[in-house]
């Protein structure tokens, strides 16, 4: 979406930003699908729908920077496993929320979850937990609290590698932030088809 160069979008009610810098071809599209592989994350402590529009709207030139930028002074591995990186990317992913309203869908699926993302390719660990279906819905916190549930209901042998993760990273504030923001709601009914 950033081959024709970038745009910054509101960002309304953030702590961190006011606008997003995302791709411009984005802004000649009235709608858009999140099919996402949800997984483990090493920064993320796991992967979603809004990790995956917060890192994959934000253009690759400044957007994605903003959203990994460390305030000045702060240890950057430290700063990467806490909650201002997980506040940043929710605020990056609200951007564009907020562009298409009631226009975009949320699709999780829970298949092949490895504590690392897809991107370190062959080198991610092994996959311990079983699959469990695909999510969807129009409301990214209840998809993604609901993959979260799901996950957290594993035995705990093929739960523990990812809840470390999760933890680890403070993943959990996604969930809280996005709460907080008014990016939906954390109280779901599955309906199984």
């Amino acid at each position: 979406m950033d081959e024709g160069g970038a745009v910054m979008i509101p960002v309304q009610g953030g702590k961190h930003f006011t606008e997003m810098s995302v791709g411009k071809h984005m802004l000649d599209y009235d709608s858009m699908v999140v099919l996402t592989h949800f997984k483990g994350h090493p920064m993320g402590g796991f992967g979603g729908s809004m990790k995956n529009i917060a890192i994959g709207c934000a253009d690759g030139r400044i957007g994605k920077k903003r959203v990994h930028a460390a305030p000045d002074n702060e240890d950057y591995e430290s700063w990467l496993k806490g909650e201002p990186f997980q506040e940043n990317m929710v605020e990056s992913a609200k951007a564009t929320m907020d562009r298409f309203g009631k226009r975009i869908v949320y699709i999780n699926v829970l298949r092949n979850m490895s504590v690392d993302c897809d991107c370190v390719g062959i080198e991610a660990a092994p996959v311990k937990a079983r699959n469990l279906g695909i999510l969807a819905s129009s409301d990214i916190l209840a998809v993604e609290q609901a993959s979260i549930d799901m996950v957290y209901k594993l035995p705990e042998a093929e739960l523990h590698d990812l809840k470390e993760r999760i933890e680890s990273r403070k993943g959990l504030r996604q969930l809280s932030y996005m709460k907080e923001m008014k990016m939906g709601n954390d109280q779901y009914e599955l309906i199984t088809l």
